[in-house]
């Protein structure tokens, strides 16, 4: 099956867990996610509304006719479902590809269950091959970076590139993650982080993994 096949079938599968009526569900982002919007319309009566974590999710879901509302307007979601750029065999993750790693932490922590929707290309022994994305306040860019590399990565600015909150992204390279807790706190706690895109303290609930031949696997 060709990449795109396999994030439809991996999306395909993640409506079952909408599995109840007058649900409050946050959607993330990403190139799997928008499969997944894209087949939303056959769940949507389970649907009240939709948190969603990025501004081009929210056209996306609004296109298909759905309540997209602020997550200060419905308190804690029973479910979220987002993609990942790596997965962990114990469901921790990096994320952040598509820089909306800071919404997407704060919708994951307010969610009763978090599933994950990736395709084997993504499943990693060690965190760290992708690079791991930093959300930094603009001012502060130089700095984190140059605590990034006491940490032994190589941070790289993506330039050009501003969050949907206004800051910037440092993605850091060459990281073994050998203790992602340890280390998503230790990021965490420099001045001018606003958040890093290791989800190890929540991490996701379920993750399913759509196999190359067109298997899904429930991890």
């Amino acid at each position: 099956m060709n990449p795109e096949q396999l994030k439809q079938n991996v999306a395909q599968a993640a409506l079952a867990y909408f599995n109840d009526y007058d649900m409050v569900v946050g959607i993330g982002t990403g190139s799997t996610v928008n499969q997944l919007i894209d087949l939303l319309p056959q769940v949507k009566n389970r649907i009240e509304a939709v948190v969603s974590s990025s501004e081009e999710s929210t056209q996306r879901l609004e296109s298909h006719g759905f309540n997209v509302k602020e997550l200060n307007q419905t308190g804690d979601l029973s479910l979220y479902i987002d993609g990942a750029d790596e997965c962990d065999a114990h469901n921790r993750l990096i994320k952040g590809g598509g820089g909306a790693l800071t919404r997407e932490k704060i919708i994951a922590a307010a969610s009763k269950q978090f599933i994950c929707i990736v395709d084997a290309s993504k499943q990693v022994d060690v965190l760290g091959k992708f690079p791991l994305p930093i959300e930094v306040l603009p001012m502060a860019r130089s700095f984190v970076a140059r605590q990034m590399v006491k940490l032994g990565g190589q941070p790289i600015y993506r330039e050009g590139f501003i969050t949907d909150n206004g800051n910037q992204i440092i993605d850091i390279h060459n990281l073994k993650i050998l203790d992602p807790v340890e280390l998503e706190n230790t990021i965490n706690q420099i001045p001018g982080v606003v958040t890093n895109g290791l989800f190890a303290q929540r991490k996701a609930d379920v993750t399913l993994i759509a196999q190359r031949d067109g298997s899904i696997v429930k991890q």
